[in-house]
């Protein structure tokens, strides 16, 4: 892990640089050239990428399902797992011939994601913050989630060490979890830029040159906070998320 960790971190050193070279224009997510040049900067921070669906009129989803229930939230192939890539090439073709798609990550393989509510992660960023504990890349849903990307817990040359992500969320059952939701192995989350029905978007609070830590070190304060949080929902007093470690 730690030799992971440092790799991941020297790529994020040489991705912070080269944002920062940048004209604020060229890096802005509101144009095709700003949306393309920050899923290169994902796919170079080493988050595997795989298109996904994006808004549409009528059902809100740009899939054909009727009723979709996670619209423009969800990868637009059953391969996702093994379609998702850093491949630079294959990402600049997908986002020319697909300009309006969103793109998920796949978790579980060089990160996870703890995924929190918006109240409640703000909370959490700030005593994190406050204790000066490594925070890497944070994303904000417009829907009211906090994403905080992280090392993963396991590692492709350790497979035993993989934790199913039915352990704790699936994309399709995370409403169940009103608390903190740990996408790993066989999750996956959107990454930024993305856009939502009703003109919410997704996108990064903290950007990628904030190396991935490690989900343990954020784990006491997250669950500290989403557990007093779901506790005061009055329509989610028994539904807290279980905590598998």
């Amino acid at each position: 892990m730690s030799a992971e960790s440092g790799g991941l971190t020297g790529l994020q050193g040489k991705l912070s640089q080269w944002l920062r070279g940048r004209r604020p224009k060229e890096a802005a997510a509101g144009d095709d050239g700003g949306r393309e040049a920050l899923l290169l900067a994902a796919s170079s921070a080493g988050l595997p990428l795989a298109p996904a669906a994006h808004p549409a009129p009528g059902y809100g989803c740009s899939c054909d399902r009727v009723g979709c229930p996670t619209p423009a939230r969800h990868p637009v192939s059953f391969a996702w797992q093994t379609q998702a890539t850093t491949d630079r090439a294959q990402i600049e073709r997908w986002a020319r011939h697909q300009p309006q798609a969103n793109f998920i990550t796949a978790t579980g393989m060089v990160h996870d994601v703890l995924d929190v509510p918006l109240e409640a992660g703000r909370e959490a960023l700030e005593r994190l913050l406050d204790s000066g504990i490594e925070v890497g890349p944070v994303a904000e849903s417009d829907d009211g989630r906090l994403l905080f990307f992280t090392l993963t817990r396991g590692t492709p040359e350790d497979e035993d060490e993989w934790w199913p992500c039915e352990l704790d969320c699936h994309p399709e059952t995370a409403d169940e979890h009103p608390g903190l939701r740990w996408h790993c192995r066989g999750s996956y989350v959107l990454v930024p830029p993305a856009r939502l029905p009703g003109d919410q978007t997704v996108h990064w609070v903290r950007g990628l040159e904030h190396p991935l830590p490690d989900p343990l070190s954020l784990l006491e304060v997250l669950t500290d906070v989403c557990s007093r949080h779901v506790a005061e929902e009055p329509d989610h007093t028994n539904a807290a998320w279980p905590l598998r470690r």
